[in-house]
């Protein structure tokens, strides 16, 4: 994909998860909507991945860490063809394949369950490391919150993914700076957050995780490294997308009303018009 198809889809990512978060009457748009990039761009032009074959041997993993951005992963599976997109509107309502955070026994290209804070990356660590002992050639992704570093096991994971030389194993930190207490910097700094994971050895990349050229290269960057994971650190901006809900903290697990759905799937349409225009 081009930039320009790759941001005519995370724009219809975007519409996906305020979709499902608003028929669900519940659930995390915003930093669903801050990672909808990153998503668009692992899903559709990063990962060795095959919507007719979602459990193939050789396929890439993806783990949510930051499982309660459920929305955000199952509007990106959708459009990628794992699951009818329909059936976003089935997000939390009982009986729903589609449950509050990643489950991987029911939903296709779900590689783990997660949403307790802290441990996806560590099932990451443990997938990559078994890919380099039994010598598989797959690659595992991982997107942590911001405010989910402030766990320490975060940091156990890290040490070892550091120890046995991960270098399949790219960690994404969606860096919107806020969490559901109100700014990171002011609940429980976790700054600076680059040099954290280089005293972890980490080769790590500074992004803005809402620019897809940034993006392109940082993950091109993150293949030729050896010896190493990786952490891309991508400053986002929580909400993005939908204006009202940009950088407000109260958007962390809120359902849009009736009236603020037709706002924000307004604006997502405008948006997803002039870049047809372009």
């Amino acid at each position: 994909m081009n930039k320009l198809e790759l941001m005519k889809t995370a724009n219809e990512v975007r519409k996906g998860i305020v979709e499902a978060v608003h028929s669900a009457k519940s659930g995390h748009p915003g930093g669903s909507l801050s990672a909808a990039d990153i998503f668009t761009y692992l899903y559709f032009e990063e990962m060795n991945i095959d919507p007719q074959d979602p459990r193939k041997k050789d396929r890439d993993r993806f783990v949510l860490s930051k499982g309660h951005t459920a929305p955000g992963l199952y509007s990106t599976l959708a459009h990628r063809g794992f699951f009818p997109v329909e059936d976003l509107k089935t997000l939390r309502h009982v009986g729903s394949y589609l449950q509050g955070h990643p489950d991987m026994k029911h939903i296709p290209g779900v590689d783990m369950s997660s949403g307790s804070l802290g441990q996806g990356i560590s099932a990451a660590v443990g997938m990559a490391l078994a890919a380099k002992l039994s010598g598989a050639d797959y690659r595992v992704y991982t997107l942590l919150g911001d405010g989910e570093i402030q766990e320490g096991q975060i940091w156990e994971a890290s040490m070892l993914a550091s120890f046995r030389k991960l270098d399949n194993l790219v960690v994404i930190v969606d860096n919107n700076n806020l969490q559901i207490d109100g700014r990171i910097d002011e609940v429980n700094s976790p700054y600076p957050i680059d040099k954290k994971f280089e005293a972890f050895n980490f080769h790590v990349i500074n992004i803005d995780g809402n620019d897809f050229d940034q993006i392109d290269a940082a993950f091109k960057e993150a293949k030729s490294v050896k010896g190493q994971p990786v952490a891309i650190i991508a400053k986002t901006i929580k909400g993005k997308g939908v204006s009202f809900m940009e950088d407000q903290a109260s958007w962390h697990g809120t359902a849009p009303n009736d009236e603020q759905f037709a706002v924000a799937m307004e604006e997502l349409e405008k948006a997803g018009e002039a870049l047809c225009q372009m």
